[in-house]
């Protein structure tokens, strides 16, 4: 059924509304912000990296901010290690043939992750398998685990030890959320100067 344009333009009020009343509950989460730039600039400081994985939108978002770190965000600064696991189209595919997908993360945790370095994931759901499994492999491991994720936390609630949850049903009004918090805290990065 095609929808008028009054239904259209209604739609983007909607859709806005209901951004910003997620966003009325923003500063609820500013305390875990704080403890997520603290351990993100004792990790950089220590010469560890910013991991960060997720599924989908999850995903790209994961690439965006790991790019905003090592590239810059706003001030010129030198790169800062930063890598997201969701690029590599050869590992991505030969694991998830050769073994499954719920472990497609956890395994380059195991590769690639230090004791000194931070793990982020990104899940709207905090049920995603390669999520939860990965940050079990980085506790294993001892570096410290984030998750962004929503709704009620899901199961990553109890796997990260810093999770941060969103307290929405909407996967877009999430993954705003989620962005909100990275950018803000490349912003306060390039205010630190961690490098």
């Amino acid at each position: 059924m095609i929808k008028s344009p009054e239904m259209i333009k209604q739609s983007y009020l909607d859709s806005l509304a209901r951004h910003k009343a997620a966003f009325e509950i923003m500063h609820t989460y500013q305390e875990q912000a704080f403890t997520l730039l603290a351990e993100c600039k004792k990790t950089l400081s220590a010469g560890g990296k910013v991991i960060w994985f997720g599924n989908g939108g999850s995903a790209a978002d994961s690439q965006h901010l790991a790019a905003e770190f090592v590239v810059r965000y706003k001030n010129e600064r030198g790169p800062l290690a930063s890598i997201a696991l969701t690029t590599d189209t050869s590992i991505l595919t030969a694991h998830s043939n050769d073994y499954h997908f719920d472990s497609v993360f956890e395994r380059q945790v195991q590769a690639l992750c230090k004791p000194e370095d931070l793990v982020i994931g990104l899940t709207t759901s905090g049920t995603s398998p390669n999520i939860n499994l990965a940050l079990q492999a980085a506790n294993t491991i001892g570096a410290y685990t984030v998750a962004l994720t929503g709704r009620e936390g899901g199961k990553v609630k109890d796997i990260a030890q810093l999770p941060i949850i969103i307290k929405n049903d909407e996967t877009a009004r999430i993954q705003e959320a989620h962005m909100f918090i990275g950018h803000w805290l490349c912003e306060a990065i390039d205010m630190l100067a961690v490098e």
